[in-house]
């Protein structure tokens, strides 16, 4: 059981690690766990959404509905950048978005993750499930933050007021397409899931080639 909890840990977790430690300036560690936390606890309500958005009418239906999650989920995290977050002194600067987003993300993909393999009927399919998830939805919750949180910042820092609304929509998209996918098709899906990896990453070391010219972490925000 110990090692069930590492493999649903240890990927969002290491994947955390790499994006706070790739932040020159490095943001209050009470913060981070807070806001690690936070995405904890959009599980909740998510779940409630989910059931009668998606469960119930699948049962009842057969129609899968699971695209509907991205709707749902990237929904609520927005809500938590922008209502939590954004009001923070200590978020001063594009990258922190990032950060935040991400923190966010994998908060609520942590949980999530350890919901589906302990639901596994046998050790065996539980860790199938860890190993599967560790290298598909982990990574698209935590790029999905990423882009997220890159949109967040050009709204907050650039004053591109339409990008709050990318912000929302671009991540969402993602996120609902690949759950398509994932009824579909694993090739396609993985096919997509590269290409969620490949446009976050991007956005991310935008961020980073940003930060380099930087010797003050401070910016002023435009709302």
């Amino acid at each position: 059981m110990l090692y069930l909890w590492i493999l649903a840990l240890a990927p969002p977790f290491l994947i955390l690690y790499y994006f706070i430690k790739s932040d020159k300036f490095t943001e209050p560690s009470s913060l981070i766990i807070k806001t690690f936390l936070l995405g904890l606890l959009i599980c909740i309500p998510a779940g409630e959404l989910n059931y009668y958005l998606i469960w119930l009418p699948e049962a009842n239906t057969g129609i899968d509905l699971s695209f509907l999650a991205g709707v749902t989920e990237e929904t609520l995290k927005f809500l938590a950048l922008y209502f939590y977050i954004r009001k923070k002194t200590d978020f001063n600067e594009p990258m922190d978005a990032i950060v935040y987003g991400t923190l966010i993300s994998l908060g609520f993909a942590s949980l999530e993750n350890i919901e589906y393999i302990l639901s596994g009927e046998s050790i065996e399919e539980s860790y199938i499930i860890g190993i599967l998830r560790a290298f598909t939805a982990i990574p698209m919750h935590a790029m999905a933050g990423v882009i997220m949180g890159y949109y967040f910042a050009s709204y907050v820092f650039l004053a591109k007021r339409k990008d709050l609304l990318k912000a929302l929509l671009v991540p969402m998209t993602f996120h609902a397409f690949y759950n398509f996918l994932a009824g579909l098709s694993l090739i396609l899906m993985f096919i997509f899931l590269v290409i969620i990896i490949r446009y976050g990453l991007t956005l991310h070391k935008e961020h980073l080639l940003m930060q380099k010219a930087k010797d003050f972490e401070e910016e002023s925000k435009s709302v």
